[in-house]
């Protein structure tokens, strides 16, 4: 069974700074194509990064330069560093994992799908 645990959110000033964490279980994470969403109060899932098994990394435009999506497969899990954080980055961030995909626009349509953990509630707020 497939089974995906956030952890690391809470609340941080603007312009601060947080690593998130999902330990992955029930499947091969070094085979797995892994991205992050995230849902804002009232809003629609936003995709924000995707890491293939290759390691190579997509982003959306209003996370890039600031977030960092990074795997450590011998720990089964995938990180995501929050950095420079501002009041809209306010939401609920979920690690999920789906099918294959190479482009942003893929990556963006691809997560919308598959398995999702629980997600850890970030807070940007002064």
């Amino acid at each position: 069974e497939v089974q995906l645990v956030e952890s690391g959110g809470g609340l941080v000033h603007p312009g601060g700074s947080l690593r998130l964490s999902c330990t992955a279980s029930g499947f091969t994470l070094s085979t797995a194509v892994m991205s992050w969403v995230r849902q804002a109060p009232g809003k629609g899932l936003e995709w924000i990064a995707t890491i293939r098994a290759i390691g190579t990394t997509y982003y959306a435009g209003s996370v890039k330069g600031r977030f960092t999506i990074s795997r450590d497969n011998a720990k089964n899990t995938v990180y995501l560093q929050l950095n420079s954080l501002r009041s809209d980055d306010t939401a609920m961030y979920y690690c999920t994992k789906h099918g294959f995909c190479a482009s942003e626009s893929g990556c963006q349509s691809a997560s919308q799908n598959g398995y999702r953990g629980q997600g850890t509630q970030v807070t940007v707020s002064s």
